[in-house]
């Protein structure tokens, strides 16, 4: 693989450009995207003009630089999650038909919880912390305590023992609390997570087990932080079974969840 004078090989620097794009920078113009990804100004717009051509990246009407279509296509076609939200979309579908709140998919990447899939009610609370492609810190929202709950006891240690990015909330940082309230959620199957990333949100999460019992994801609703919690907790619990049941109608359980994401 070619490398430029620093060493770095193209391959890493297309990771950066694709890595200086997030929900608050969708569109940028290359001048800001070399800023954002310490690239020089002359390279990246070499390589912006090249991944163009191949529909990596496009232009909007202002010239600004977005990710192309293209990309969206093969991610699309073998996503490592496809077969999971296939079997949690109509469960998902239902409990927001019934529960009139945004709904969430989500699975633990390392350390961190990652949104799979987000169904939006109308007229329901504003919720901005969660968004499909989006990742925090475990012990910081529902459906990552309840993934932390159930990761490995190797891995939770780690990150009990690690110290947890500065946010606006109030998470749970004591080691021997939070390992207390993480005992509590495998006891009780459910995470309730009050205003940590918003301080008008609060969040129920159920952990989805595949067959043989592992947890494979979590499946969370966000709620005014004024709304009675109880109500909620039985439809959320029966459709976190419903998607493991899917999941297990395919014999063997096969979510196409890879190993880097949920070790």
């Amino acid at each position: 693989m070619a490398r430029h004078s620093n060493g770095e090989s193209v391959f890493s620097r297309v990771a950066r450009i694709f890595e200086g794009f997030d929900p608050e920078h969708s569109a940028l113009t290359v001048s800001e995207l070399s800023e954002r990804t310490g690239i020089p100004l002359p390279s990246t717009s070499r390589m912006v003009a090249e991944m163009i051509e191949y529909g990596w990246l496009c232009r909007d009407a202002d010239k600004r630089v977005r990710v192309g279509m293209r990309i969206w296509e093969l991610v699309a076609r073998a996503a490592p999650v496809n077969e999971l939200r296939a079997a949690a979309l109509p469960v998902m579908t239902d409990l927001l038909g019934r529960a009139g709140r945004h709904v969430h998919l989500s699975i633990r990447a390392g350390r961190e919880v990652l949104c799979v899939e987000r169904l939006s009610a109308p007229g329901a609370i504003p919720d901005r912390t969660t968004t499909v492609g989006g990742r925090s810190p475990l012990p910081v929202s529902a459906p990552g305590l309840v993934l932390l709950a159930h990761a490995p006891a190797g891995l939770r240690e780690a990150v009990l023992a690690a110290p947890l990015p500065a946010i606006a909330g109030e998470p749970v940082t004591d080691p021997n609390a939070l390992r207390r309230l993480l005992s509590e959620i495998r006891h009780t199957g459910v995470a309730h997570c009050p205003g940590i990333l918003d301080p008008a949100v609060t969040a129920l999460a159920v952990p989805v087990r595949a067959a043989g019992g592992s947890t494979v994801a979590a499946l969370s609703v966000a709620l005014p932080a004024t709304a009675a919690i109880p109500p909620m907790v039985p439809p959320l619990r029966a459709a976190g079974a419903r998607i493991g049941r899917a999941l297990g109608d395919h014999g063997p359980v096969r979510v196409g969840l890879p190993d880097t994401l949920t070790a």
